[in-house]
């Protein structure tokens, strides 16, 4: 039987999130009904992909019975809240990243998660590709030896975005950039906490970090170094510095489709889209909505790939760099 999604949100990323579906058997995931703030862009959306119900209200789309689970892809600042919304209706959810504006949401989403008994993961699709597949089969194995160092970098001139630039929308460098390095970061140390975070770097004049870069200390001298910014565009790729070798993310490390590990390249290409996407790579959505489909039909509460103690440590650190210079 196919997984039968909702759409919260009839944005961009819904947009792209529901032309991702479409590259997956029709058999395993369909997308049932949409939802948006008012019924004409939630009408439009529906006739665009071709989706059954259309509502013009979140709540109303909660109480659809005929769905398994809801992809929340509203900004930022209202995850916490939509996100109450349908798990209080005994919704499973697939929420964007961030999956909240700072720890405290975090923590209170997980909670919802638990008295409710549903399935709650947070939206990083990076860690879904299959060139983070193999960095984690590689790593496991030992081909690099000992991680010693790694390094991660995203940036681009994109405060023209008033989503990216604005306090009361979510903005910031950390919370839409940073979150990808940081999590390529704990992805690599299986989730281990760091004993120390340093962070310093520059602000836009609307209050919102433009430019960080982030120091991690762990266990036995490793390190990590993160550098995100909204101001300036960056080499977008990671490394991995082992004992033994070395694993490259040459570039867009955020939604991979390539790596090098030793010298060695392997690429991972992407199916094409059945109509023009918003973001780069966006197909590749679709692995995230695997795993989703995968976790339900197991009866998993919290995915074992993006776990909610990695989506809570994730939350801290970024806590912790955005109070060293806002």
């Amino acid at each position: 039987m196919a997984t039968r999604w909702g759409i919260c949100s009839a944005g961009k990323i819904s947009h792209d999130f529901t032309v991702a579906l479409r590259t997956l058997p029709a058999g395993e995931h369909q997308v049932v009904a949409v939802a948006a703030r008012d019924l004409i862009h939630a009408q439009a959306f529906a006739a665009k992909h071709g989706i059954p119900r259309a509502y013009g209200s979140y709540e109303e789309l909660a109480q659809d019975t005929e769905i398994d689970v809801v992809y929340v892809g509203t900004i930022h600042p209202h995850h916490l809240g939509v996100g109450r919304i349908f798990m209080n209706a005994h919704k499973n959810v697939l929420i964007e990243k961030p999956l909240g504006m700072n720890a405290g949401e975090v923590s209170e989403l997980i909670s919802t998660a638990k008295k409710n008994k549903v399935f709650m993961m947070e939206a990083l699709w990076t860690r879904f590709f299959p060139v983070s597949v193999e960095i984690r089969q590689r790593l496991a194995r030992g081909e690099v030896g000992e991680v010693q160092l790694v390094r991660a970098d995203l940036g681009a001139p994109l405060t023209h975005i008033p989503r990216l630039a604005e306090r009361e929308l979510g903005g910031g460098a950390v919370l839409d950039l940073g979150v990808y390095c940081l999590q390529f970061v704990f992805m690599v140390f299986n989730g281990e906490k760091p004993e120390s975070v340093y962070a310093t770097g520059s602000c836009l004049d609307t209050g919102v970090d433009g430019t960080l870069v982030i120091v991690l200390k762990f266990s036995g001298k490793r390190m990590a170094v993160c550098t995100c910014s909204i101001t300036m565009m960056l080499t977008n790729d990671a490394v991995i510095v082992g004992s033994k070798g070395t694993i490259k993310v040459p570039d867009h490390m955020w939604c991979p489709t390539a790596l090098e590990v030793n010298g060695v390249i392997s690429k991972h290409p992407l199916p094409e889209p059945s109509m023009p996407l918003n973001f780069i790579n966006s197909t590749g959505l679709r692995y995230e909505a695997q795993e989703v489909r995968q976790c339900l039909l197991q009866g998993f509460k919290e995915c074992p790939v993006m776990s909610w103690s990695d989506s809570s440590l994730l939350a801290e650190v970024m806590d912790e760099a955005r109070r060293a210079v806002t």
